[in-house]
């Protein structure tokens, strides 16, 4: 089905609330049983969200990164394994933004506004450290060839095109856009994490496939170029945790009203009565908002600042401003998938309710880029003035 052209952030914003609430309803089979969701990311494609960031020259809505982080927020509060999927079909579309001709950008504009999904294959397993490659494109007597083998490739197996990041003959980062069914490439569902059970993020194959030379973006102009990339890819990051916690939360809610049972000694009728238990669910309601304020003003940061020109300064402002965020969307996460049990009691962790699967996808996605290195890129930069590296985890 050809996809619906979105035209503006409130009408993104509709479609994405009108999704999260079919999304809801089997999210926890999905999960419990790792069903693939195909029909759902077959429903988002076909909506248009997966068009909303494309430049308005080229035909799409460019949305604001406020619109784009509640997009996120809003479809990961309903299931966060399938509201993460796309999440690298926007960052490739930021690095297309800065690095691809106007031909590229008019192709892979054109197929995303029609539809197309980006996945991903970029980081490596075995390798010193995240921003280590060993993946080539060499240039051969029969065209250009692609070798390689990655992992955590999220959304690469729901994808049309898979971008590959690779090195050419000189040493230099390249971003290779590969057709899905290009003799050459495998994608292994062989995901198998406790959480985030159905992102797919597993491992992609790469044997001498060939690679027509107006699918290969150069980035090594990108990597020395001051941008938002990295912030705004962990804006969306951050966005995934902060639905997570949101669901975590309602469920706790729900779980209290209506199954659990009030302490003995607490001498009252209902759970909900229990003066602790309704202590401790203002105190993750407040800690939400404030999480929830911080992205949203993150979000604000990187809106202002991309309507300027993009200088050393304003990429480290940018950065962070959404570090901060990541910090108490991490946070947030992490506590409230924890204290759901500890406030909805034992019957909350039987099997039949799939409740672990909140903290099994925070402790699992939180772990993407390590938030004590937030706190010590902000702690640097406020008291030394030393700016974040950059790159997509910053």
């Amino acid at each position: 089905m050809p996809a619906h052209r979105i035209s503006s952030d409130q009408e993104a914003l509709d479609i994405a609330r009108k999704l999260a609430a079919e999304f809801r309803v089997d999210a926890s089979v999905r999960d419990r049983e790792r069903r693939l969701p195909w029909k759902e990311i077959e429903q988002f494609s076909a909506s248009g969200l997966g068009g909303i960031s494309v430049p308005r020259e080229f035909g799409g809505a460019q949305v604001s990164y406020r619109t784009l982080a509640e997009v996120f927020r809003v479809l990961c509060s309903a299931d966060p394994a399938l509201g993460q999927i796309p999440q690298n079909h926007f960052g490739i579309l930021g690095v297309v933004a800065h690095s691809a001709d106007n031909a590229q950008k008019a192709r892979i504009y054109a197929d995303v506004l029609n539809g197309l999904r980006i996945g991903n294959a970029s980081p490596e397993r075995g390798t010193k450290n995240i921003l280590e490659m060993k993946a080539r494109l060499a240039e051969t007597p029969n065209g250009y060839r692609l070798n390689g083998k990655k992992f955590y490739s999220t959304g690469a197996l729901f994808a049309h095109w898979v971008p590959v990041k690779a090195l050419d003959d000189q040493g230099q980062a390249v971003l290779v856009f590969v057709k899905r069914g290009t003799p050459g490439l495998t994608i292994v569902d062989d995901w198998s994490a406790f959480g985030q059970r159905t992102t797919a993020s597993g491992t992609v194959l790469l044997e001498n496939l060939p690679v027509a030379v107006e699918n290969v973006l150069p980035l090594q102009k990108f990597a020395e170029q001051a941008s938002i990339q990295g912030p705004v890819s962990q804006l969306i990051q951050a966005a995934i945790d902060a639905g997570i916690a949101e669901a975590a939360i309602d469920d706790t809610i729900q779980f209290v009203r209506t199954r659990s049972r009030p302490w003995a000694d607490s001498g009252v009728e209902r759970a909900s009565d229990d003066p602790y238990v309704i202590r401790d669910i203002g105190d993750l309601k407040i800690r939400l908002h404030a999480a929830n304020a911080l992205l949203a003003k993150a979000a604000g940061a990187l809106d202002q600042i991309a309507t300027a020109v993009i200088d050393a300064d304003a990429s480290a402002r940018a950065s962070i401003a959404v570090a901060k965020a990541k910090v108490l969307t991490t946070e947030i996460a992490l506590l409230a998938s924890e204290k759901l049990f500890e406030l909805a009691g034992s019957a909350s962790t039987l099997a039949e309710h799939n409740l672990d699967r909140h903290w099994r996808n925070a402790r699992t996605h939180t772990l993407h880029d390590p938030v004590r290195w937030k706190l010590h890129a902000i702690g640097n930069y406020l008291l030394n003035g030393v700016a974040p590296a950059r790159h997509s985890w910053n």
